[in-house]
């Protein structure tokens, strides 16, 4: 979720009206004040550097949803002054950042174990969406190819502030070939963490089986831990972790905060 052309996605919050009968207005190296412009993309950064991101109140409104719901899966952060406490208790949706988001991931990994993360994950996604709604998705988005590419598309754009630039590609699912496969250039989530503990338990499984087993659309994710892209495949079954390439990653000994740089596999899988 390989390097990738410079990329910026900005969308106009407002666009200005042309009267009828006139010409559209010469583009200007700056927009009327009241045209707000919201950008939340650019190129992915070389293996070792972080992307910049500039993310939107949309953005930001999404980090804190999630955020909010993890932080009760989440272990208690150091004691802070009681003036900190007051304006972290008020904090609005789109106050959080990405910072913010993934430290909240890492306080869900403490003191829990590799299936307890996983559950978490999967109670939080769940608190997302409204009652009936995995069964309403399998009625609307049986797994056929056309609903594999349809979900394909779709995580293009919607999950863009999560898991940064991506793109369809065409992939091969039971000999048939079809463009039910998204490339992540270069993950944000694992950008920002560093730890391949959390890629896998706080993203990777959970995301797989919440959409294979809750939504019965078969999903399998295969990170690529050389330059942190990330290959999703709707509609390709997820092997059990055993199996998994994955389960034999060790730690990033110069990224993560809780590497075990001696250990040959990244403990937190297992």
């Amino acid at each position: 979720m390989a390097g990738a052309l410079p990329m910026e996605l900005c969308f106009a919050a407002a666009r200005a009206v042309t009267p009828a009968g006139r010409a559209p207005p010469t583009p200007r190296k700056r927009r009327a004040a009241g045209a707000a412009v919201r950008c939340a993309a650019t190129a992915p950064a070389p293996m070792g550097e972080k992307t910049e991101y500039r993310d939107g109140p949309l953005e930001r409104a999404f980090m804190g949803l999630f955020a909010r719901k993890m932080e009760k899966y989440a272990t208690a952060k150091k004691k802070q002054p009681p003036e900190l406490e007051k304006t972290t208790a008020k904090k609005a949706v789109w106050d959080w950042d990405y910072e913010s988001f993934v430290d909240v991931s890492r306080r869900v990994m403490v003191g829990r174990t590799r299936a307890q993360q996983q559950e978490a994950v999967r109670e939080v996604l769940l608190s997302m969406l409204p009652p009936g709604a995995p069964e309403q998705f399998k009625k609307l988005f049986p797994p056929t190819r056309w609903a594999c590419e349809f979900n394909a598309a779709l995580t293009v754009p919607f999950f863009h502030w999560l898991v940064g630039p991506s793109e369809v590609i065409e992939v091969e699912v039971d000999g048939v070939k079809q463009k039910s496969g998204v490339l992540i250039k270069k993950c944000r989530y694992l950008e920002n963490s560093g730890c391949v503990g959390m890629c896998v338990n706080m993203c990777k499984i959970p995301t797989q089986d919440f959409f294979t087993n809750e939504f019965g659309l078969p999903l399998t994710m295969n990170p690529n831990f050389e330059d942190m892209s990330c290959e999703m495949i709707y509609g390709q079954v997820p092997p059990p972790l055993e199996e998994d390439p994955v389960s034999k990653q060790p730690c990033y000994p110069n990224l993560c905060s809780m590497s075990t740089p001696s250990a040959p596999v990244c403990p937190k899988l297992q």
